[in-house]
């Protein structure tokens, strides 16, 4: 790729192919969680168009014990080796480089190479984490075959996993045991995995599309498989959806999922051995929730898609992280879209828009989809890369159409498979599919921020002429200010006075297809004549395209449209706005709680509604899709503006509210049904509207009592923990002992104390990172306690004394010299502290300025000035 520029920026500009390139690596591990010995044999070839360059390998942390070159040890006065690289002197033609090191990865806190996880050994090398295991060329664009020897005690070890197809297993010597595996692919090293343990499975085999059969496994902690059969599940509706909509069979001879307890991020797509995060894998109704199920189906989609869209076709440099993560979760968002509802699906992706990408666009830590520099790569896998970069596919989905964009995704798979593709070779593809010019497209990828389109109605009476005016303006981002006008393909109706729909086209000098009209440019008109009376507009239908519009509707407007709109999407977002407006006091509070009262009303009482729709259309925007509506943020006005008006909807419709609860009760206790879950959706919704207006909290305390699963007992014990209810601590103690084996359900709880919505419980907080719940290296528990703390409790964190703020910085400290990764995850919940009332925000930059001096890795530190720099 390239080196830091003097800037201390890894620039895309700079991109050199490799020097030197690793055709296969030959791999051998003797496991010991205390001293593990890897034996490197590597086929490297030098790259004619580089002649001279020197050989130099990456590896960091690693005790170098022999080297040798075609089969001679080096003299030491041949090699150079440093904390960050190994530079071999005098080489210039094809060769064969031997290197033995030993790494120590029971003392690996960072969970970035191998480390262990429990009693098992475990591998997480993306992005740079490789180098932490053997010397290597450790960039995206080095793409060797492999084969792998694993050796280990067979007692502590009984299972040995790696990439690939397993070629051979044998006994050893003194109770030892060995595997080889050989991955025929072309695979960079990030996607190099290995998995050693005591570890048992549920399995299947399938045949796939090309008649491969294909052995599927989930293995997990032996105590732990019984909650594995739904992941299982899941990777062969995957498997069996990526062969239906693209095309796409599996290419190995089986494909294995490992649960870890001990990971770092969600999961990680290693070509035939997934790592995941073990929330998302066990499961079963007593310890899961419905959430819980649906992210783990979602998640094991996500890195079972991979398996094209990053590791067939992978990614030149790591500029083009979005092309394999913002491809991806578009493949996933479709997958989960095709199974269930469509419309739950795009609202669920557009509330994580609003309420955080949108807010990372406008922050101090803005960038583009594609970045043009970074310090510290580890940063940028973001909202803006893998949530706006699906938001990037989407429109393109839409301008071409499902046909040709599936005809632009088979040229793209056909012409990079086995190569480390660009975004150009991805547009390049689409643009051959479809004929179109791509170029205006391409700078989605290359700005950053959240377009808004200011849209301007005027009606002539006389004339019977509407026009409706469209500015596109692009605010300004670190290091980006000016913009050039993106394509954005807006989607819109007009209603006559009888609700009816206009079908005439607007003339314009846009594009204008059915229901939409291309802009290009920083102003259109558009115009449509003959109609006898001002029509009624709207905007955006299932959310076509990732921008903020500003329209001069009034409440009336708003309850209008969402009864005329058939579209459940912007039904929903109607709602949102009718919401937003009387939060904000951008309508009149009156009429706008008035109307959003009576829409919910009926909702409530039509029977023939899909419950979790309705219950969807209960959550009030949250704290940060509200803040991202102002210019300043006042954490304790905005909160109470919503709890007052989530206790005045409440008053409206206990009634109903109490109706639909009980109606809903049989139905509910149907298991994984998507029925039942709709019906418990939408009970939970209701119970915590009911339980705010019951300082009791009866309600809640008797479904706590009687819950028949996880979504029902965890959704009456947030109820009564955040409305401090006279039965929380004895339901909390309760809830405590019944899981306390459960490292995923102690998550649970503590989450719940974590986000209890009052500024005391920074005291809990405190209390809790003193206690035996506490686990600093592991890095789910930090996020129960801390990462939900700090993203989602804004009067915790924004406290007026400062503490809240205080707390995250010391712990911050402390984490990121135990996971850095994780550290730098907390302290990006201060993105948009500049924007803080004050004192809040005079608290946010005393929290920050305490950090200085006092960070120690390049992931914190690139953060922590990114925030401060002016």
């Amino acid at each position: 790729m390239s080196s830091p520029r003097t800037d201390g920026f890894v620039h895309l500009a700079d991109y050199t192919p490799p020097a030197w390139r690793i055709v296969h690596a030959d791999l051998a591990f003797d496991l010991d969680p205390e001293a593990t010995r890897v034996t490197a044999r590597l086929e490297l070839q030098p790259d004619p168009a580089q002649p001279g360059a020197p050989l130099v390998l990456d590896g960091e942390g690693l005790a170098l014990l022999a080297i040798s070159l075609d089969g001679v040890a080096l003299d030491p006065a041949r090699y150079q080796h440093g904390e960050r690289e190994l530079r071999i002197h005098g080489v210039h033609a094809a060769c064969v480089l031997e290197t033995v090191v030993r790494i120590h990865p029971s003392a690996n806190t960072r969970l970035e190479g191998l480390y262990t996880s429990g009693d098992l050994l475990l591998t997480q090398c993306e992005a740079e984490g490789f180098r932490r295991i053997t010397f290597f060329t450790d960039r995206p664009d080095v793409m060797p075959r492999w084969r792998i020897v694993l050796r280990a005690p067979r007692a502590a070890y009984p299972v040995l996993l790696a990439n690939g197809n397993p070629v051979s297993a044998r006994a050893l010597e003194d109770g030892r045991h060995e595997a080889t595996w050989e991955n025929p692919h072309p695979t960079p090293a990030y996607l190099f995995a290995i998995a050693a343990g005591a570890l048992d499975r549920v399995t299947r085999t399938v045949t796939t599309m090309e008649g491969r059969d294909v052995e599927l496994n989930v293995w997990a902690d032996p105590a732990d498989v019984p909650r594995c059969d739904y992941a299982l599940g899941a990777v062969e509706r995957s498997l069996r959806w990526d062969e239906q909509r693209f095309g796409r069979a599996y290419d190995l001879d089986v494909f294995n999922v490992v649960a870890a307890q001990y990971f770092t991020m969600g999961a990680m797509e290693n070509k035939g051995l997934n790592i995941f995060n073990a929330r998302y894998v066990l499961a079963d109704e007593t310890t899961a929730t419905d959430a819980d199920f649906m992210g783990i189906e979602s998640v094991v989609a996500h890195e079972y898609l991979h398996n094209w869209s990053g590791n067939r076709v992978t990614l030149r440099d790591w500029f083009q992280l979005s092309l394999k993560e913002g491809l991806t979760v578009f493949r996933d968002s479709e997958f989960s879209a095709d199974l269930h509802s469509r419309a739950l699906k795009r609202i669920e992706a557009v509330r994580v828009l609003r309420g955080r990408q949108f807010a990372e666009d406008a922050g101090a830590l803005a960038h583009a989809v594609r970045p043009d520099r970074y310090r510290e790569i580890s940063n940028f896998y973001t909202l803006t890369i893998y949530e706006k970069g699906a938001e990037v596919v989407r429109l393109l989905h839409t301008l071409l159409g499902n046909d040709v964009f599936r005809a632009g995704m088979d040229r793209y798979f056909a012409d990079n498979d086995g190569r480390a593709a660009t975004l150009e070779d991805f547009l390049a593809a689409h643009a051959g599919a479809s004929g179109r010019d791509l170029g205006q497209f391409a700078r989605w990828y290359a700005q950053a921020g959240t377009p808004e389109l200011h849209i301007a109605e005027a009606f002539d009476a006389g004339r019977g002429e509407y026009t409706l005016t469209v500015d596109q303006r692009l605010p300004p981002t670190p290091g980006l200010p000016e913009k050039q006008p993106l394509l954005i393909p807006l989607r819109l109706a007009l209603y006559d006075a009888d609700g009816a729909a206009i079908t005439a086209a607007p003339t314009c000098d846009a594009a204008v297809g059915a229901g939409r009209v291309e802009l290009v440019a920083a102003r259109h008109v558009l115009r449509w004549t003959g109609l006898k009376a001002k029509p009624l507009p709207a905007f955006n239908h299932g959310f076509a395209a990732p921008v903020k519009i500003a329209f001069d509707y009034s409440a009336g407007d708003l309850a209008r449209l969402a009864r005329l709109e058939r579209d459940p999407f912007l039904r929903w977002d109607l709602l949102q706005q009718l919401a937003t407006g009387a939060l904000l006091r951008t309508l009149d509070e009156d009429a706008a709680a008035g109307a959003l009262s009576d829409a919910l009303a009926d909702l409530l009482e039509d029977e023939s509604a899909d419950p979790a729709f309705v219950a969807e259309c209960l959550a009030l925007p949250d704290f940060d899709t509200l803040a991202e509506s102002v210019a300043v943020v006042d954490v304790d006005a905005l909160i109470g503006a919503r709890e007052s008006l989530l206790d005045r909807l409440a008053e409206d419709q206990v009634e109903r509210l109490q109706a639909r609860y009980e109606a809903l009760a049989d139905a509910a206790g149907r298991g994984l049904t998507g029925e039942a879950m709709a019906a418990r959706a939408l009970r939970n919704a209701c119970l915590s509207w009911l339980t705010r207006l019951d300082p009791m909290a009866a309600l809640a305390q008797a479904q706590f009592d009687g819950a028949r699963d996880m979504t029902e007992r965890l959704g009456a014990l947030r109820c009564l923990v955040h409305f401090d209810a006279p039965g929380a601590e004895p339901a909390l103690q309760d809830f405590r002992s019944r899981f306390a084996d459960d490292p995923l359900v102690t998550d649970k709880w503590l989450s719940l104390v974590a986000t209890r919505p009052h500024p005391d419980t920074v005291d809990a907080i405190v209390g809790l990172l003193g206690s035996p719940w506490w686990n600093v290296t592991n890095p789910n528990r930090v996020r129960a306690v801390l990462g939900v703390f700090a993203r989602s409790n804004p009067l915790g964190l924004h406290r007026r004394d400062g503490r809240g703020g205080v707390l995250l910085a010391g712990q911050i400290a402390l984490l990121d010299a135990i996971n850095p990764q994780v550290a730098s995850r907390l302290l990006g919940a201060f993105e948009s502290w500049r924007r803080l009332a004050e004192p809040q925000r005079a608290n946010a930059r005393a929290a920050l300025a305490s950090l200085e001096g006092k960070l120690v890795s390049p992931d914190c530190g690139d953060l922590l000035q990114r925030l401060l720099e002016d």
